[in-house]
């Protein structure tokens, strides 16, 4: 039986769905959200560069609107680029407040569609998914095919300002992420039970001929969030499963780590040698494996030998 990895990090209240986590190596922080909860938080937890242990108490924000992903911005200190649940927007470190950049979804559109995750890609460009509330309304699997196309929309928000949609027909967007080599696109489906794979074509910013990499129909669990290392393995959050998933780069499962909560959402890297894999969940569910779920905490894995992780990139603007 694999060993079980038990929270690093007890938040003051578990969780109801914490989300994003990012390692700033500056000064070897912690940061994640918590958008469901009202109002939702960021949480800003001080971390051991080489252990990841906590080294002090996390400092929680209480933000203006719900925050679901964000990355650093390059070169001004204290602000993240982020999608809130309706667009892209800025927010401050110190306050929580956000400057919206871009409304997305429209206000009669709010019931159909939100935000869910994002990245950015080696050029400093936000990439950021939704998610099709109705299709999601259907459970495991997605729609049956008499809903037609799936809603959910995949974006690109450049440095200048400027806005692209690059796809669409996604249940429920997670997962961004993207081969060292820059040339493979990854995102996941959730509730579709989908892992897809893209030509990425770097200067240009584009993706195309979409394929399928992994196929969850017929398994437990949603491909979350996810997160590749420097071999181009992908470690995938499963929600549902307990278990973090390593595949590689043709789709075979190579590994797993199972994990006392049930309701994974979304690892990075972090720590001075990017090889510690911080995880964040969900509030706990039934139990697993005769233990009581602690969902709703942070874990970490250290990883001892093989692939690391890469860091993450900024926003260019």
């Amino acid at each position: 039986m694999s060993t079980i990895i038990t929270p690093f990090h007890t938040p003051p209240h578990p969780m109801t769905l914490g989300e994003a986590p990012l390692y700033r190596h500056s000064d070897s922080t912690l940061h994640w959200v918590d958008p469901l909860i009202s109002p939702s938080e960021l949480h800003i937890l001080p971390i051991h560069p080489l252990t990841g242990s906590p080294t002090g108490p996390s400092r929680i924000l209480q933000l203006s609107d719900s925050v679901s992903v964000f990355y650093f911005r390059k070169n001004v200190k204290g602000s993240y680029i982020c999608a809130y649940y309706a667009g892209i927007a800025l927010m401050d470190e110190e306050t929580g407040k956000l400057e919206i950049l871009r409304e997305i979804i429209a206000e009669g559109e709010r019931g159909e569609r939100r935000f869910n995750d994002g990245g950015v890609d080696a050029k400093g460009r936000f990439w950021a998914v939704e998610i099709d509330k109705k299709a999601v309304a259907f459970g495991l699997g997605g729609p049956p095919e008499s809903y037609g196309k799936p809603r959910g929309r995949l974006w690109r928000y450049d440095p200048d300002g400027s806005l692209h949609q690059k796809f669409e027909g996604v249940v429920c967007g997670n997962g961004i992420d993207w081969s060292p080599d820059n040339k493979t696109f990854y995102l996941n489906d959730s509730v579709g039970q989908m892992v897809y794979a893209f030509d990425f074509d770097l200067e240009k910013g584009e993706i195309s001929n979409r394929r399928t990499l992994v196929d969850f129909h017929g398994m437990e669990g949603e491909p979350d969030g996810m997160v590749v290392d420097t071999d181009g393995n992908l470690w995938i959050a499963v929600y549902g499963t307990n278990r973090v998933m390593v595949f590689d780069p043709t789709g075979k499962r190579i590994k797993e780590l199972v994990f006392s909560g049930q309701r994974l959402t979304c690892p990075t890297w972090g720590g001075e040698n990017h090889d510690i894999l911080f995880v964040t969940s969900a509030k706990g569910g039934d139990g697993i494996e005769g233990k009581a779920d602690e969902g709703g905490n942070m874990f970490t894995y250290k990883v001892v030998d093989g692939p690391k992780g890469k860091p993450e990139h900024e926003f260019a603007g």
